[in-house]
């Protein structure tokens, strides 16, 4: 059978899988501009010209505004398979994709109808609006990834080495290290989920020492930073608390919003504070023979909250909380 003045190397007949596109008929629904029926079997003729092509282009539109992106997407395919020539394939094909947010694909589509037609200022304007949402929603899945994808570790390999010249090879400091990246992973997994984090100590108890019915693992210390009367009140009880627990090391965890003593970023002269206002956390080690104190920022990428990369304080200057333990120069 003749296809009319369809497309070279086009099928005359369409398979009973797919649809037979009739004679447009008057319709009430916006955006329906043709009916479809399933072919019968043995097949169906299909006319390509332009007419066809077009109510095909507007039905994958009403579709479009129904949110039948699937649909949409499927008739927009066949419109350039009908005729690969005509831009708005191409156009239907990108805006069905604009609405799915798949914005790469988008413009992917948005180019070829502009090379068809390089006057077309529309698409001009979709290509350069959908580039800068797709750099965007790329820094939005990046940031994504760091918010579930946390590793500390890189980050404090310093403390590592360091903890192994202090301790050499003793078990102890085998097992502080991932102790304070599990207190700090902890706290920046809280952050991002609730944007905040509990100012409490984290004691690394004795497995054989520490009797476990009286002492717990976690001091919550939220009343400690209200006045120096409070601050001094709550370092007498923690290094008792280490004491009498027989703690290996202690690290801290507080919130810089709660602090209203000390506010070591408030320093001036040689005790200025180098970082920025940002807000975020304190994380203090603390252990017979090292003490270290790191500042966690936080900042908001796309409406969320991220953490950035521990930063290493003087903690001569930047302490949160005096020595909880009696100093020693060498492991016990």
């Amino acid at each position: 059978m003749s296809t009319g003045t369809g497309s070279p190397g086009a099928p005359d007949i369409l398979p009973d899988s797919q649809l037979e596109i009739l004679n447009p008929k008057p319709s009430n629904h916006e955006g329906q501009a043709m009916e479809l029926h399933r072919g019968k079997r043995g097949g169906s003729v299909i006319a390509y010209n332009n007419q066809t092509i077009w109510e095909l282009t507007k039905f994958g539109n009403g579709n479009l505004r129904l949110v039948k992106l699937n649909k949409a997407l499927a008739d927009a395919e066949t419109t350039i398979k009908l005729k690969p020539e005509w831009e708005k394939g191409y156009f239907r094909k990108g805006c069905v994709l604009e609405a799915m947010e798949q914005y790469e694909e988008a413009i992917s589509a948005f180019q070829i109808a502009l090379q068809h037609n390089p006057q077309n200022t529309e698409v001009a304007r979709k290509i350069k609006r959908l580039t800068q949402l797709a750099r965007e929603q790329k820094r939005a899945v990046d940031v994504e990834n760091l918010r579930s994808n946390i590793d500390i570790r890189k980050n404090l390999q310093s403390l590592k080495k360091e903890l192994a010249t202090k301790y050499g090879d003793a078990e102890m400091g085998q097992n502080i290290f991932p102790f304070v990246i599990s207190v700090i992973e902890t706290a920046i997994k809280a952050w991002h989920d609730t944007g905040k984090v509990d100012a409490k100590v984290n004691f690394l108890l004795d497995d054989q020492k520490t009797d476990t019915e009286k002492y717990a693992p976690v001091v919550n210390i939220e009343k400690a930073f209200e006045s120096p009367h409070t601050h001094g009140s709550c370092f007498a009880y923690l290094r008792q608390y280490s004491e009498e627990s027989f703690s290996k090391a202690a690290c801290m965890v507080a919130p810089k919003s709660i602090i209203s003593y000390p506010q070591v970023w408030k320093g001036q002269g040689s005790r200025k504070w180098k970082l920025d206002q940002s807000d975020g956390f304190f994380v203090q080690f603390e252990s017979p023979i090292l003490r270290k104190i790191w500042f966690v920022a936080s900042t908001a990428e796309k409406g969320r909250a991220l953490c950035r990369s521990p930063e290493p304080l003087d903690i001569t200057i930047h302490e949160i909380l005096p020595r909880i333990f009696k100093e020693n120069e060498t492991s016990a």
